[in-house]
């Protein structure tokens, strides 16, 4: 199989690539793959590629087609997240002023004196930090906020001080970015040195990108794309939507959230974050408080009406025998409902030549099988596409198998046309 291909299910390579390694977070898919994409695209096609993601995350697709000088549009309902996508979309500012800017900050954070009030040790902050650290932190934000102006050079200085929370906290991190305050780590980063050296980093990568003749910035938009997508015509789709395995976007910035001060705690997400992002973990569907047999008569499911309701109610009886009791009934048919109001939406901004990849894997809550690439791909021919295909990559959670339940899982690429 071809490197890049293989590889095409995971974001660990995105690290050490200009741009992309500004801020960790989870994606279903390598930037190089998508690269490929993009050139395989136009050259059998002989089109210049117009490109869609309607969850942009903090933008692989998106730096992606501006490495290649390809316009490309991007849409993400989670509020920070869309925000980190649109700082890193600054990528073209003067990375002198950047410098200038971040060292701006640290003179007036090592002046202050003062002493963080936000040390509470039964909190995820106290958790999360030593009194100092926390300290330095918030004299770093403090900094940034007396001294921020209109100026989007503020925007990128605010990604580098969010880029080092991790670094800066004793707090382990779960490999799907939550955050776990009862791991410590054995490296934590001063923040002083942290701070700098992001800086150096991300002005580093602004000069490398430009040099290596990045044309194109990205079009990024925090949007629900549950609702109508504003875009031009577009004729490449490449995403990763998030998966229906119980995985919760919303949680996996809580730190970062609370720290700005956007949230106070873990209920806040239902207000600041859920009402915008699709309902693909069990938290989201309980809080929501979805009645099943609503969900079951929404017209735009009929396509997958039998196997859903066979999967959904098999999942509300096997739940009661749980000690947890996950609505992953409720959640599992609001997830492909709002699924299939998505590709309704894209298939409105996609031409009749365009090619789309899902990047998807399937799920087995409390072993129940849930085939997603099928079911996506019965829900998008039935709003326009056409003739869907899966191309498996790779199995996956197979050292869990044994743990939790034994049915074989796997990820790959659902491939449609327009």
């Amino acid at each position: 199989m071809n490197k890049k291909i293989a590889r095409s299910g995971t974001f660990t390579d995105n690290m050490k690539l200009p741009i992309h390694r500004w801020f960790r977070y989870s994606a279903g898919f390598s930037a190089e793959w998508v690269q490929s994409e993009i050139q395989r695209y136009e050259e059998e096609t002989g089109i210049k590629a117009i490109i869609l993601d309607p969850f942009v995350g903090s933008g692989t697709t998106a730096f992606s087609a501006c490495a290649n000088g390809n316009d490309a549009y991007g849409f993400d309902g989670h509020p920070f997240i869309a925000r980190i996508a649109k700082a890193k979309n600054l990528w073209y500012l003067d990375e002198y002023d950047f410098i200038k800017a971040c060292e701006n900050v640290i003179i007036t954070a090592t002046k202050s004196t003062k002493k963080t009030t936000r040390h509470d040790e039964s909190s995820l902050l106290g958790k999360c930090y030593d009194f100092e650290a926390l300290s330095n932190l918030d004299n770093l934000r403090f900094a940034y906020e007396n001294l921020a102006t209109k100026d989007p050079i503020w925007e990128l200085v605010r990604l580098n001080i969010t880029s080092i929370l991790r670094a800066c906290s004793k707090a382990g991190t779960a490999q799907w970015q939550y955050i776990l305050p009862k791991k410590s780590k054995s490296k934590v980063l001063d923040v002083k040195e942290a701070f700098l050296g992001k800086a150096k980093l991300m002005a580093n990568d602004m000069k490398l990108v430009k040099r290596a003749m990045w044309t194109n910035t990205a079009h990024i938009y925090e949007q629900d794309v549950r609702n109508n997508i504003d875009a031009p015509k577009c004729n490449l789709l490449i995403t990763s939507p998030p998966y229906p395995n119980n995985y919760d976007y919303a949680d996996a910035t809580r730190l970062e959230m609370m720290f700005w001060g956007e949230i106070d705690g873990w209920s806040d997400l239902k207000i600041a974050v859920r009402p915008t992002i699709i309902r693909s973990c069990s938290q989201h569907s309980s809080g929501d408080k979805i009645i099943l047999d609503e969900i079951l008569e929404e017209p735009l499911l009929k396509p997958i009406i039998d196997e859903l309701t066979t999967v959904t109610r098999e999942l509300e009886k096997v739940r009661l025998t749980k000690g947890g009791k996950k609505t992953y009934h409720t959640m599992v048919a609001a997830y492909f409902l709002d699924l299939a109001k998505i590709w309704e939406n894209s298939r409105k901004v996609m031409s009749d030549d365009s090619q789309i990849c899902f990047v998807i894997g399937d799920s087995a809550p409390y072993g129940v099988h849930v085939a997603a690439e099928r079911w996506l791909g019965k829900l998008a021919v039935a709003s326009g596409f056409k003739n869907f295909k899966f191309e498996k990559l790779r199995d996956r959670n197979v050292k869990w198998k044994n743990r939790t339940h034994t049915v074989p899982l796997h990820e790959g690429q659902l491939w449609l046309r327009g």
